[in-house]
This record gives structure tokens, C-alpha cells and sequence, in this order.
């Protein structure tokens, strides 16, 4: 292989931030963050989804909304044609 053309591929640290659920994986994305976890200091990449909170796999309705969408939606368009417990609230 040649030498300096391909990424750095290390462990990173992926932080769930929704439940705070942390784990390291390898990958070659590029941080800003370093974070200390079990005195070894790793890249943090924070994630708002990730298989320890997404309804599919934790089988439990949430909605996550960090910028405002959900409301702005429920303004604009009411609960015409929801069929969600939380929308009829």
C-alpha cells in the first residue's frame, strides 16, 4: 500500500447523547473532541441516535427533535391525519 493517501483508522468513542449510552468502535472520522474513558484518551464523536435508542430496536415511541421540527410541523398542520398517541395530546 502506498503511504500517506489513505485516512487515519483508529478507535473513536461515539457518545449517544439522548441517553448517554458511550462505546468504541473503529472508523476513520475526523473529530474535534478527545474525551478519557477507562483512563485512555479517545476521539468523541456525539451521536443523538443510536441502537440504544432508536424505537426500532428499543421498541418504545420517542421523538427526537434538537431543532424545532416537530413543533413547527404541529403548528403548520395540526393533528390532521396523525395517528400517534403524543400528536392527539
Amino acid at each position: 500500500m502506498k503511504d500517506g493517501i489513505h485516512p487515519n483508522y483508529r478507535e473513536v468513542l461515539f457518545h449517544d447523547v439522548s441517553n448517554d449510552f458511550k462505546f468504541i468502535t473503529r472508523s476513520t472520522i475526523q473529530t474535534r473532541e478527545n474525551i478519557t474513558h477507562e483512563g485512555k484518551e479517545y476521539p468523541l464523536v456525539k451521536i443523538e441516535v443510536s441502537s440504544e435508542s432508536h424505537p426500532f430496536y428499543t421498541g418504545q415511541h420517542k421523538i427526537v427533535d434538537t431543532a424545532g421540527r416537530v413543533d413547527k410541523f404541529r403548528k403548520k398542520f395540526g393533528t390532521v391525519g396523525s395517528k400517534t398517541a403524543i400528536a392527539n395530546q
